[in-house]
């Protein structure tokens, strides 16, 4: 991403029903296509063209320069990651916040302005955070590293999306674009776990929320979220979550 006017971020807001919230530039805006069983809602936020970069300019700036230039010429870009930002303390409350009350505040330039600047802290925090994660990909250029980083996302990203259905390290590659041994070298090096490792955790995650939100069987559970046998899956869960499937049903 080399345009310095192009800024996205995509936060993943997973409710019930699901929620997809989406940020990015009014002339890169595209239809989107989300294949789901409940209902999603986008909410899409617009920023002013070089907001985010005037942000980074003020946290990166000493309290000194910016007495001495307030106003100086155009900051350089601000060039995010292109990936899935899923539910996390910094994005998601400001996103929320801005969604429930932007309804009653139509008008309140201020208002607005005072959020988005929040907001643009907030992404500028996870931005650097996300730079972090990169530096565990080992590469002597960094956009050859940036590169990578993005292709085993995607992979991960498709892995999270179709959890629940069978799926081989040769698929998720191909959709990450990488050879299948160097998309599970990278990935283990990007996540510290091996793809078979998250999806077995995605799916133990989304068979806990059954568990205690609807009255779905426990077989029909195991299933639905992509095992194949009862008993596999009733001992995976208990050794990750320290109880049976059935006590966790009891408890609920």
């Amino acid at each position: 991403m080399n345009d310095p006017e192009d800024i996205r971020s995509t936060a993943c807001l997973k409710g019930d029903p699901m929620t997809l919230t989406s940020i990015r530039p009014p002339r890169d805006f595209l239809p989107i296509t989300i294949e789901a069983k409940a209902p999603v809602e986008s909410f899409c936020i617009f920023f002013p063209d070089s907001m985010v970069e005037e942000v980074y300019r003020s946290l990166a700036t000493s309290g000194e320069q910016l007495l001495d230039d307030p106003l100086s010429s155009k900051p350089g870009p601000v060039n995010f990651v292109e990936k899935t930002y899923c539910n996390d303390e910094w994005l998601t409350p400001a996103i929320l916040k801005i969604k429930a009350e932007y309804g009653n505040r139509q008008g309140d330039g201020i208002w607005l302005d005072e959020r988005l600047h929040d907001l643009s802290q907030r992404l500028l925090q996870v931005h650097r955070q996300v730079y972090r994660e990169m530096l565990k990909l080992p590469s002597r250029k960094a956009s050859t590293r940036e590169e990578l980083f993005r292709r085993v996302s995607i992979g991960h990203d498709d892995m999270a999306a179709y959890y629940a259905k069978p799926i081989t390290l040769e698929e998720i590659s191909r959709a990450a674009c990488l050879s299948p041994n160097h998309f599970l070298r990278s990935y283990k090096q990007l996540f510290g776990r091996s793809p078979h490792q998250s999806l077995t955790e995605l799916r133990l995650r989304e068979a806990k929320r059954l568990l205690l939100r609807t009255d779905t069987s426990i077989t029909d559970i195991c299933l639905n979220v992509g095992f194949h046998s009862p008993s596999s899956f009733s001992c995976l869960f208990a050794k990750r979550f320290g109880v049976s499937p059935s006590r966790l049903r009891q408890q609920k």
